[in-house]
């Protein structure tokens, strides 16, 4: 089966098709860094309208890429929510047009269902049931993964998600623009015991989340000190991340011991942190669990995941009309947003 993905749920716009779910013919993405960069963050109705401007360019992309025809697609799959209504809109129609023009199904895609679908399309010997750790810019959530079935979940953010407190944490320290990965690379010249940030939620029952408490730690820090130099800046960027990553790593410990489960695989943009990846696979050889980590750009919003995912709904018989919406959130239990047409 050969599947058509887009994915367009915030400032990336992209197209891929993979085909029987797990081979990659073709991954396009189109980001919109230089659109944004000006106002440190994401700007909704801006990342819309660049939807707009480069959609039916990406989609060509893809089929050139991976040299195939329109013919030949037997499904549309395309993110539906959670997201930027805006720019889900963007995807979701040409998505439902350009299936109701072929004849063939399409079904949408819930966000964090991808994210965890690039783990298993990044590695073939990941087998459910597992944990999934998502860990974006805008989720930090356990889930217990099944074979059949939504994801159960397990625990999430009580506030900020881990990716905005790093974008957030990159504006306090005065770094560029997208945040993550600049935090990540000043933290690799400090000391991570420089500053004795809080972890919150560590030593709470459960496995929910929360960064806002941290993130004002940093604030305050960075007001006591004053003009930052180069050393303070690397000293709390590396500090921050020990305590946010930290936190990560805890919490998938605690879901592993929870669950009786052996293999944990860790998605979304802040999956590729080098930190996240090290200190995760120290874990599991110390306490004997597997991990799985998807390649960086199959961390990031990528529509080969939205197609991965996809396969698997229409595999299972899953068909979504024309009268399919977007929608800012949703919990991925509620996935699928659309009845099945008679």
């Amino acid at each position: 089966m050969l599947v058509l993905g887009i994915e367009s749920s915030c400032d990336e716009m992209a197209a891929a098709l993979v085909r029987d779910g797990i081979e990659i013919l073709s991954s396009v993405v189109r980001g919109q860094v230089d659109v944004h960069t000006p106002y440190g963050g994401v700007v909704p109705e801006l990342a819309s309208r660049d939807h707009v401007r480069v959609v039916s360019a990406v989609v060509e992309e893809a089929f050139r890429t991976a040299a195939v025809g329109l013919e030949e697609v037997d499904g549309v799959a395309v993110t539906a929510g959670p997201g930027l209504v805006g720019s889900l809109l963007v995807g979701l129609s040409f998505g439902k047009s350009l299936a109701y023009r072929l004849g063939v199904p399409v079904v949408g895609v819930h966000h964090l269902a991808g994210h965890l679908a690039s783990a298993e399309l990044a590695d073939p010997d990941l087998s459910a049931p597992y944990i999934g750790l998502v860990a974006s810019g805008a989720h930090t959530s356990l889930y217990r993964v099944e074979e059949q079935g939504a994801p159960a979940l397990l625990g999430t953010s009580r506030d900020d998600a881990v990716g905005e407190a790093f974008d957030k944490v990159a504006v306090l320290l005065g770094l560029p623009y997208p945040g993550g990965p600049a935090v990540s690379q000043a933290a690799t010249r400090g000391r991570d015991d420089a500053i004795a940030f809080p972890r919150p939620m560590l030593n709470r029952d459960g496995l929910d989340f929360s960064y806002s408490g941290l993130k004002t730690a940093v604030a305050l820090e960075v007001e006591r000190r004053g003009a930052l130099g180069e050393e303070d800046v690397a000293d709390v960027a590396a500090s921050f991340e020990a305590a946010a990553i930290g936190v990560l790593v805890a919490r998938a410990r605690k879901a592993i011991r929870a669950e009786g489960l052996g293999e944990v695989a860790v998605v979304g943009g802040v999956a590729a942190n080098r930190r996240l990846r090290a200190d995760m696979a120290r874990a599991g050889r110390d306490d004997g669990f597997r991990v799985t980590f998807p390649p960086a750009e199959l961390c990031t919003d990528n529509a080969a995941m939205i197609a991965s995912a996809g396969t698997r709904l229409l595999v299972g018989g899953e068909r979504h009309g024309l009268e399919l919406n977007s929608f800012s959130r949703v919990p991925i239990e509620a996935a699928p947003w659309a009845p099945t047409p008679e």
